[in-house]
């Protein structure tokens, strides 16, 4: 979704500000909202997931031999996340629409995107839009940064708790600490990252939320811009962060790379490397499942009858 967000939104917005012109028009007004409100709930309900995993990961009894989490498992829950916050983002799809407003000093005619229902909704959907509208503020604040942050803070603090009781009692594996400390280490770093970049915009929606009568049109226009430009900041790190701080999925992200680079040519140096490669993989995810390994079956001397 941070891909969808840099690819489609970013363009729409440069453009936006440099032509003054909104480009597909009143489409972009309400598809470009409607992802970037999707974006902050999969970053939130994906923080929620993780926080969940490593919870039950910390309580789990046999949790230095879990099993391989199956793909249909996973692919269910990111289902459930990307659906859960493409549904809770609909009211942005009937709240924005486009406008368009005459400058006083050039005469030239911009268009911008405003937050006004349509008079022409049913007076049920209309009278739902106007209360999302109102509420939209806490709304933000409430379920796309309080939620989030005090979610991990919580789940981090329960794991470490339950984490440092089983040190006190039992010892154990050295593969699991360092499993278990990586993957911390990266929901934290990811939770920083969101925080940080979410901030300025609930600050922004609370003191305009007060004192909008008092402030200009080009500040509006400001304090919004910025807003996005922080989204899309966090968009482009968060990528970037994950692929760091979680060694396996770096590491198999720059084999991809090398091999797409290289022509994936099947020559010996190649097939060399790519043993190398296959025994990386082997190793590092022996680091995140330690799963006891199957001796292999003995060699038979040659010459023998069997």
């Amino acid at each position: 979704w941070d891909f969808l967000i840099l690819f489609f939104c970013l363009p729409v917005v440069i453009f936006n500000e440099i032509t003054k012109k909104r480009l597909l028009g009143d489409v972009s007004c309400r598809i470009v909202p409607f992802m970037e409100v999707s974006s902050l709930g999969v970053t939130t309900f994906s923080l929620c997931a993780l926080g969940i995993d490593r919870f039950h990961a910390a309580t789990s009894p046999q949790a230095s031999a879990r099993p391989i989490e199956q793909c249909q498992s996973i692919i269910a829950k990111l289902a459930v996340i990307w659906v859960g916050s493409m549904t809770l983002s609909v009211p942005e799809i009937l709240l924005w629409q486009l406008a368009q407003d005459t400058s006083p000093v050039s005469g030239m005619v911009t268009e911008y995107c405003t937050m006004k229902p349509s008079s022409n909704l049913p007076e049920s959907v209309y009278s739902l839009v106007l209360t999302y509208q109102n509420a939209r503020m806490w709304w933000y604040f409430g379920c796309y940064f309080c939620l989030p942050i005090l979610f991990t803070v919580s789940c981090q603090l329960v794991t470490r708790r339950i984490s440092g009781t089983e040190k006190k009692t039992e010892c154990r594996g050295t593969k699991h600490s360092q499993c278990e400390s990586h993957l911390n280490c990266t929901i934290i770093g990811l939770t920083i990252i969101y925080g940080l970049c979410t901030t300025p915009e609930n600050v922004c929606n609370i003191v305009v939320a007060y004192m909008s009568p008092d402030m200009s049109k080009q500040t509006l226009d400001l304090l919004n811009l910025i807003n996005q430009f922080f989204l899309f900041f966090k968009c482009s790190v968060t990528p970037v962060l994950l692929l760091c701080l979680c060694r396996p999925l770096g590491q198999a992200f720059m084999d991809c790379c090398c091999c797409c680079c290289e022509g994936c040519s099947p020559d010996t140096a190649s097939s060399e490397d790519s043993a190398d490669s296959k025994l990386k993989t082997e190793m590092s995810s022996s680091i995140f499942f330690d799963k006891p390994r199957e001796s292999p079956p003995p060699l038979l001397a040659l010459g023998t009858p069997c």
